[in-house]
């Protein structure tokens, strides 16, 4: 499982557009003063960058990442006030958590299994340390002008997510409703916000790279239709509107208000 810094790149801007701020500027505070961030699945640091201006400049940053070309581009995101973590993620027990007051991941746990966020849950309240996981896809993805086959590439889509990306059987579009059930059940109080891409003309280049990731994958779910539907949302890049459903979610350690 990896993803290019070009894509990352190009997702960004939606990405901190959709961060709820409200829901960000809770797990700023939930840091605390001196704030010692573990980010799970680094990429190029943007959440790091979504971070700015919300902690303080002092604060230090562990970026776990398996890819250490992104993890280059992450450490210049923190200004040099990070340690780098060339770590693979399924195994939990080698994650940097000792001393962190906040672990964070973003658009990461949908691509994981229920039992890797279970056993993440566990570690994390064994220290009482919150956790931010924004941007988790929530399986809604709606289109305008729409398309009869819309639907039958959605259904797909979301079904070749389900399969394993590393982690086991992945959570896929059930990523956002899953991971607010395990951390509450580990006796964190939970708190969503809706994060949805919200892509137009000025997001055309995304929705053109989006649409052909969607396309082969509902193909390879059996969506004879996907190809074709991907022909004609990718040509209609600059005049529809796209909407992906993502949730954002924070969960406290019991008794943190």
């Amino acid at each position: 499982m990896g993803f290019s810094a070009d894509w990352l790149a190009l997702r960004e801007p939606a990405d901190h557009a959709a961060r709820d701020e409200a829901l960000l500027s809770a797990a700023a505070t939930a840091a605390g003063p001196a704030p010692v961030i573990v980010d799970l699945g680094c990429g190029t640091g943007s959440t790091v960058r979504a971070f700015g201006g919300h902690v303080a400049q002092t604060a230090s940053w562990r970026l776990v990442d398996n890819d250490p070309d992104l993890l280059t581009h992450a450490t210049r995101a923190a200004g040099g006030k990070a340690t780098t973590h060339q770590i693979d993620l399924r195994d939990l027990d080698a994650l940097p958590l000792d001393g962190a007051s906040l672990v964070t991941a973003s658009a990461l746990l949908d691509l994981c299994s229920r039992d890797w966020v279970a056993g993440l849950a566990q570690r994390l309240a064994a220290r009482g340390l919150p956790f931010y996981a924004a941007l988790n896809y929530d399986g809604v993805m709606n289109w305008t002008p729409h398309d009869d086959a819309d639907d039958a590439v959605t259904l797909a889509f979301n079904r070749h997510q389900r399969g394993d990306k590393g982690f086991g059987p992945a959570l896929g579009p059930d990523a956002a409703s899953a991971i607010a059930d395990v951390f509450a059940a580990a006796g964190y109080r939970v708190v969503e916000a809706e994060s949805p891409w919200r892509l137009g003309a000025d997001h055309a280049a995304l929705q053109r790279e989006l649409v052909q990731g969607i396309a082969e994958a509902a193909h390879e779910a059996g969506a004879a239709e996907a190809r074709s539907w991907g022909s004609t949302r990718t040509t209609a890049a600059e005049r529809a509107l796209c909407h992906i459903g993502h949730r954002d979610l924070l969960a406290l350690p019991g008794g943190v208000t």
